[in-house]
């Protein structure tokens, strides 16, 4: 069994008012990876997909993806492709309800953005996912 000690908040790095669904997201890791990064991916909807089980090594955070969950929401770009926070009520929602969950099953992990992380130059997630997330 994989020791969790990391959760790593990502965007998808897409426009706002262009669609990028679940499917859209496996087959461009597909193509890149062979295979899902991310564990999971929230929609603009709100609705979340388990992408990629947890015990298996994800590629969404170069050096850490052995002992972390890489989790996705759809979008991070505004309608002109600048870094924002895009995310809707309902993902908000469902993110939220996503790591209170993850970080019941794996208390010792902390959540971070991937920008959080040393030598990760982006703006991913796009928003401060460890100071909106520090109270779990």
């Amino acid at each position: 069994m994989r020791h969790i000690d990391l959760i790593v908040v990502h965007c998808s790095a897409t426009r706002s008012n262009q669609n990028f669904p679940v499917t859209a997201l496996i087959r461009c890791h597909a193509e890149r990876f062979g295979f899902t990064g991310y564990h999971y991916y929230i929609t603009r909807d709100g609705r979340t997909y388990q992408t990629r089980h947890e015990q298996l090594v994800g590629a969404h955070a170069v050096g850490y993806n052995q002992h972390s969950l890489g989790v996705c929401y759809e979008g991070g770009l505004d309608e002109h492709g600048n870094a924002a926070d895009t995310r809707t009520p309902r993902q908000k929602r469902a993110l939220l309800r996503l790591l209170r969950r993850l970080k019941k099953a794996h208390p010792d992990a902390r959540i971070l953005g991937h920008r959080d992380l040393p030598n990760v130059h982006k703006d991913c997630p796009c928003f401060d996912a460890q100071e909106e997330y520090s109270s779990l």
